[in-house]
């Protein structure tokens, strides 16, 4: 790992989606975080895009712009505790708390999870029940603040807009090893929105 190259990844990202939630216009955001992703993937020297397939990376497929999957959703925080450590080969045990769920009219219930180690995190992973390949099977990522995916909200609330929804690294290298959806974060409808995966040739052309 170069650090320095990490943390530069990370600034990147986190100024990404800075951007995101300064545009009052979310589906003009959406269209400008393709592009500024796309073009870290293919040449950020911390891409999971693996270095060979840099060169011909023409972008990750994406679904339009839907703005009925727009959620801002309050955090019901009357739950169960549940705790949850997910067992990786780049970070070893990751441990989650769960914080709340959020309540998806039309998609069903996300758990909302917390980081429990330093720093700490909000982490909102989203697997649907699409059978055709194309949304990655161990589930996309909408929210994972300790990487700089946040999409705003406050006052008890998250935003939640399934459009952002993005390929976890192991989708481009099995290389990565990464927290994916638990049962409380499988909803029993596609979700035609966010990132998707090439059926041909994976999650990128």
């Amino acid at each position: 790992m170069n650090a320095l190259a990490v943390l530069d990844w990370r600034r990147k990202v986190a100024a990404m989606y800075a951007d995101v939630r300064a545009n009052p216009d979310p589906e003009a955001a959406h269209r400008a975080w393709q592009v500024a992703r796309n073009h870290l993937l293919a040449s950020h020297q911390e891409s999971p895009v693996p270095l060979a397939e840099r060169a011909t990376f023409t972008g990750v497929p994406v679904a339009p712009y839907d703005p009925r999957l727009r959620f801002t959703a309050r955090v019901d925080t009357d739950v169960d505790p549940v705790r949850i450590e997910v067992n990786t080969a780049t970070d070893g045990i990751v441990p989650f708390e769960r914080a709340g769920v959020a309540h998806l009219p039309g998609v069903g219930d996300l758990d909302v999870w917390w980081l429990a180690s330093y720093g700490g995190g909000i982490f909102v992973p989203i697997r649907d029940t699409r059978a055709d390949g194309a949304t990655y099977p161990g589930g996309r990522y909408v929210v994972d603040t300790v990487k700089g995916a946040d999409l705003g909200g406050d006052d008890g609330h998250l935003v939640l807009d399934l459009n952002f929804a993005y390929n976890p690294s192991c989708a481009y290298d099995p290389a990565w090893s990464c927290p994916l959806a638990p049962p409380g974060n499988v909803v029993p409808v596609a979700v035609n929105a966010g990132e998707l995966m090439r059926t041909d040739h994976g999650p990128h052309s």
